[in-house]
């Protein structure tokens, strides 16, 4: 679309594309709500077929029911995403804090040799950037700069971005990472290359991207978590993702994050018509034998 076209402009339109229409007033009050670009246009490619064109049979109501699916989804995801946050972040503060004190931790000879000083120096900017721009709005982090000067371990992990925070993680010395990986019983390379691709997930899940079919260059050691698991190519999905996030919850948690998803599934199914569910699942990266 090149110029501007209203709500209902914009459902004949999508009408004339032979998408079934069952409710036009309903899916107006949809579109009004959540937009057409966020509706249609973020989730229509998986209702097309090769040629461009919207295959036989195709509903408003699917395509809506996909955008309720992933917003669900991506609900689900960044709950747990925040979980496991908090908890690296405490870990991390706790070893930090053993290893190197309270007050003179935040000193780039604490970190690994190898890598470069420009790496170094870009993230401790971007701490001292986050250290500053909260000094007034973070009573913590204000009351330890007014009455001791610095900000200790405990605090500053609470102001740094998940991003931010794993950057951090895959700074550290090697014997600090394994420390922390410890505590998850997994190597601290494959800590890290699931915080990478956690971080991306939660920027998804927050800003209302699409979620469904995540896929990440980001490298993850997939066959050290499932080692029957087959992909195609070499980019990871929301599948691996999910599996590699059980390292980082506890079993109950785990349990009711895998349940949701599945009960999210279940929902779609009985919604779809032109598609079948297992579209869906392989383009998550479901295996279509997974019984987990």
């Amino acid at each position: 679309m090149k110029e501007y076209r209203t709500n209902e402009d914009l459902i004949e339109y999508l009408s004339s594309k032979g998408v079934i229409i069952s409710d036009k007033s309903d899916a107006l009050q949809k579109i009004e709500r959540y937009t057409y670009y966020s509706i249609v246009n973020t989730y229509k490619s998986i209702f097309k077929g090769e040629d461009g064109n919207y295959i036989d049979n195709v509903t408003f109501d699917e395509i809506y029911a996909l955008f309720e699916f992933d917003k669900g989804l991506k609900n689900i995801i960044l709950k747990y995403c925040l979980e496991i946050e908090t908890v690296i972040k405490s870990i991390m503060a706790n070893q930090i804090s053993k290893v190197y004190g309270v007050k003179e931790y935040l000193n780039t000879s604490n970190w690994d040799s190898s890598i470069d000083d420009d790496i170094k120096e870009n993230l401790l900017n971007k701490i001292n950037s986050e250290i500053e721009k909260d000094y007034n709005t973070h009573t913590a982090v204000t009351h330890y700069i007014d009455k001791y000067g610095f900000v200790p371990p405990f605090v500053l992990v609470k102001i740094l971005t998940f991003g931010v925070a794993s950057s951090y993680y895959g700074l550290l010395k090697q014997s600090d990472r394994q420390a922390i990986a410890k505590y998850f019983k997994i190597s601290d390379k494959l800590l890290k290359q699931i915080l990478k691709n956690l971080t991306t997930i939660r920027n998804v899940a927050a800003h209302s991207d699409r979620l469904y079919n995540y896929t990440s260059k980001f490298y993850l050691s997939f066959k050290l978590i499932d080692k029957n698991y087959i992909k195609s190519d070499n980019i990871t999905n929301l599948y691996m993702v999910i599996r590699c996030m059980e390292k980082l919850l506890t079993k109950e948690q785990y349990k009711d994050l895998y349940n949701s998803i599945i009960e999210k599934i279940e929902k779609l199914e009985k919604n779809l018509n032109s598609i079948s569910i297992d579209k869906v699942m392989n383009i998550m990266g479901f295996p279509m034998n997974n019984n987990s």
